[in-house]
């Protein structure tokens, strides 16, 4: 037997949690910025097969425009690609789940993949700059740690 959701106490409702495009979180129409409440809320994202939540006593969920990180700033260290992400947290990110978007926006696994983070503009002219392009097909490719990784348009 499946255990039942708790109530909400009495008058509370559900914040409208949103992430936009920019990874930047909303309740309703109100853009959240207090950097201790930012910093909660995203130490606490969860996603499973029904969506993105936040667990506390009870399930909120969040609207995630796009996905919930943005990579604001990348370079190659060594033989690796490091990410600066937008919740001021750096990790080395792994080539072989970039890809590019519809929007030719790069995206990444990030958080140990359990998440994936859009390239901003910047962080995406820093990827590209790291690229060898051939201007004949159009294709570009990154090579790190002595490997080849095909910067693609994701099918």
């Amino acid at each position: 037997m499946a255990a039942s959701a708790p109530e909400l106490p009495q008058g509370w409702t559900l914040p409208k949690l949103r992430i936009d495009v920019d990874g930047d979180w909303w309740d309703g129409d109100v853009q959240i910025t207090h950097a201790g409440i930012l910093g909660n809320l995203r130490g606490n994202l969860k996603r499973d097969a029904d969506g993105y939540f936040i667990q506390t006593r009870v399930r909120i969920p969040v609207r995630v425009d796009d996905v919930p990180f943005v990579v604001t700033r990348v370079e190659r260290q060594s033989d690796t690609l490091r990410g600066y992400l937008n919740d001021d947290t750096e990790e080395v990110l792994d080539p072989s789940t970039l890809r590019v978007g519809a929007d030719d926006a790069p995206y990444s696994a990030v958080k140990g993949g359990a998440f994936e983070a859009r390239f901003n503009r910047a962080a995406a002219w820093q990827l590209l700059q790291l690229a060898e392009h051939d201007e004949e097909s159009g294709a570009s490719v990154l090579r790190v740690a002595g490997a080849a990784w095909p910067l693609r348009r994701a099918s």
